[in-house]
């Protein structure tokens, strides 16, 4: 008999474990460029200018794959389409692991990138095989084991690199991930494709693939200097064109990937500007940081490896996973705007500190757990308040607007981090001098504090 809505089949524990360790395994491959990205930039024999690139390139993806990832399980089956993200996801961490230049590890990352439509797609795939009651608990099984998987990736990063190779690192999780795709394939059923009118935007998908790309390497290009005014003005000009013909196709589509129509809305468009300057700093931050802990000693820096990078990066990521579990319950008490408020405050004050100090491995730490916590906080607050200012049936389309956004401006953060770690490199010791650090964090913190301005701004547009 096939299966309906009406009438689902049943999973167990089994399938609902599997969905949890491929999870948790997803989250460990997301969470082991990070510490490592030192020891990747070594390796592979690239400067700052390119680090980035390992960093952003697999949320150039994500943000891709985020808007469209349920509309695609809805379409043609949870099951399946997760079994093919989780086949590229496989394909990209082997890729990853074998990669012998940069080129080949940037490959990997964009397939990697497949992995952030897993959450969507497991949701909807206990949805329609699990009453509501026990739905509520797998999802936030999931969840917090791919939360997890972040934590694991952290601390696993360095000793596998150092004791066995950077090949081994990405090697580990996909081989998991390869095992758990399996495991979920046998056992769980088949689920059937929900009727639907509206169409996929593959052209607007393919334009922001190309544009965000384009704008990615761009960047670099034209931070990493010497290129004439000519070449740097046409790089200017083809991501303006790709930009501008993303932006006419989703006006124009019926069922646009990006509804920028809700842009128009005060709320909509400062809640962006909101999201896409703590992001910026927030990018800066998360590149600066390991690149200074791992500098030699001798000088300014403290010479740590990527498992110490790990170990002291640990307590910004487990702030991070607090930061959920709180946000909501603080937007609901205090409101959206006055959450929002005191992260961004707190997030533009431990830069601007950190630019003035710096000269120790706790101000480091302690930082950027304050900075991690605070920008988690934020993001899900302006989640929260933007799903209350917006129609119910725009809370979807109003959602990933805001994803697209932060993952674009942590893109961009890190590349003009590694863009002013470039531009004051000492020929004597080819290392970036400490001045470059100081006004990275000072632009980071320069940067997160205009936010506050676009946040007066909200208030108006709820009250509209």
């Amino acid at each position: 008999m096939t299966a309906t809505l009406d009438s689902p089949v049943r999973i167990g524990k089994p399938a609902i474990g599997a969905l949890g360790t491929l999870a948790l395994a997803l989250g460990t491959l997301q969470a082991v460029v990070e510490p490592s990205l030192p020891l990747l930039q070594h390796d592979l024999g690239i400067g700052p200018a390119e680090g980035p690139l390992i960093f952003i390139t697999l949320l150039i993806t994500g943000a891709v794959v985020a808007p469209i990832a349920g509309k695609l399980g809805d379409r043609y089956g949870g099951k399946r389409v997760l079994i093919v993200l989780m086949t590229l996801v496989s394909i990209g961490g082997m890729l990853s692991s074998l990669a012998p230049n940069l080129p080949v590890l940037l490959l990997g990352q964009v397939l990697q990138g497949a992995m952030v439509g897993a959450l969507p797609l497991s949701f909807i795939l206990v949805r329609k095989h699990l009453p509501p009651g026990q739905t509520q608990v797998a999802v936030g099984l999931v969840s917090g084991l791919f939360t997890g998987g972040g934590l694991v990736g952290m601390l696993i990063a360095g000793p596998i690199a150092e004791g066995l190779s950077r090949h081994w690192m990405f090697a580990i999780p996909t081989i998991a991930i390869i095992a758990t795709t399996l495991i979920v394939a046998r056992s769980m059923p088949d689920d059937p494709p929900a009727a639907s009118d509206s169409r996929i935007d593959w052209l607007g998908v393919i334009l922001l693939s190309c544009t965000l790309v384009a704008l990615v390497l761009g960047f670099t290009a034209v931070a990493g200097g010497g290129l004439p005014p000519l070449v740097t003005g046409a790089v200017i000009v083809g991501v303006a064109a790709l930009a501008t013909g993303w932006v006419v196709v989703e006006r124009r589509v019926p069922s646009p990937m990006v509804d920028l129509r809700m842009l128009a809305a005060p709320a909509m468009w400062s809640s962006c500007v909101v999201t896409l300057l703590m992001s910026l700093g927030f990018g800066m931050t998360v590149y600066l940081v390991p690149q200074l802990l791992s500098t030699p000693a001798e000088g300014y820096g403290f010479a740590a490896s990527s498992t110490d990078i790990g170990l002291l990066l640990l307590p910004a990521t487990i702030a991070g996973v607090v930061a959920g579990t709180i946000a909501g319950i603080a937007a609901r008490r205090f409101s959206p705007r006055a959450v929002i408020t005191v992260g961004a405050i707190a997030t533009a004050a431990a830069l601007l500190t950190l630019a003035s100090m710096h000269d120790a491995t706790w101000q480091l730490v302690v930082a950027r757990a304050l900075i991690g916590f605070a920008v988690s906080v934020s993001a899900i607050a302006l989640l929260a308040g933007i799903a209350t200012a917006v129609a119910a049936e725009d809370t979807g389309i109003a959602t990933g607007l805001l994803v697209v956004t932060r993952v674009v401006g942590v893109a961009i953060g890190a590349q003009i981090a590694g863009a002013i770690l470039e531009a004051r490199i000492d020929p004597a010791s080819d290392l970036p001098n400490e001045s470059a650090f100081t006004t990275g964090f000072a632009i980071a913190g320069v940067i997160t504090a205009l936010s506050l301005l676009a946040v007066r701004i909200m208030k108006k547009g709820a009250r509209a």
